[in-house]
């Protein structure tokens, strides 16, 4: 109970300041913006206050804690709990966003859905788990603001050369990085819960069902990653194939 009443106060609080930075970013910073981009590069901002500190307060939460609590079905420390809270917080303003402005790109709305129930699931059903949810938060959002900022220049490369010129150059480090996170660090941490959750050592504090619907969402979530960037990596063999083709013309 002591826990509990420490951070049930940090979620609307956390929501508030999310809304805040979205709407300065909505009507301030990118007010001059095409208002289609708009929408999009605010929820860059948001994303950019989230990723970062995010990945910094799930490192501190895990390694406050002693070895022997860094376990898949470890109790939630109160630390921990106020940073799904500031997670919870973000994916749901990220998703209203997205209900608002972007109603038909099921996607992404599926995957802050699934996100957010396994954040909530773990904060304020089950009460364990929270070292496994941690590391998936740092190591998804540990590429967050070199995407963000490909994302933004991405959006203004058309009309913008700096931006051009920076989309081209972040381009293939982004990449790889996320490759690396995504394709490799991930799927292996995940390897390691599934031994674990499917062993059933966690059903006594940890639900089966949940446990499992852990997994099947982060392997989901690795799967398009992995489908998104390769995709990316297309793109960059095409587009530099053309161009190569072009100068031997």
């Amino acid at each position: 109970m002591e826990a509990l009443s420490f951070s049930v106060p940090n979620l609307p609080l956390f929501f508030i300041m999310f809304l805040f930075i979205y709407l300065v970013a909505l009507f301030g910073i990118f007010r001059n913006w095409n208002p289609k981009l708009r929408p999009e590069a605010s929820s860059c901002a948001i994303s950019l206050a989230h990723g970062t500190p995010a990945v910094l307060l799930a490192a501190l939460a895990i390694l406050k804690v002693d070895q022997s609590q860094r376990g898949f079905a470890s109790p939630n420390t109160s630390f921990q709990n106020t940073v799904l809270d500031y997670s919870i917080a973000y994916f749901l303003m990220d998703l209203l966003h997205y209900l608002i402005f972007f109603p038909s790109d099921l996607l992404f709305i599926g995957h802050h859905l699934a996100t957010l129930f396994v954040f909530l699931t773990c904060r304020y059903m089950v009460f364990h788990g929270a070292f496994a949810i941690l590391v998936l938060l740092v190591l998804a959002e540990i590429t967050s603001g070199c995407q963000n900022i490909w994302t933004l220049a991405s959006a203004r490369r058309a009309d913008v050369p700096a931006a051009s010129r920076l989309y081209k150059l972040l381009s293939p480090p982004f990449y790889a990085f996320y490759s690396v996170v995504r394709g490799l660090a991930g799927p292996a941490f995940v390897y390691k819960m599934g031994i674990f959750y499917a062993s059933g050592a966690a059903d006594n504090v940890i639900p089966r069902w949940v446990s499992l619907s852990w997994l099947v969402v982060v392997v989901m979530a690795i799967s398009v990653s992995i489908l998104w960037v390769s995709n990316l990596w297309l793109d960059l063999y095409r587009e530099r194939s053309k161009k190569l083709s072009k100068k031997m013309t």
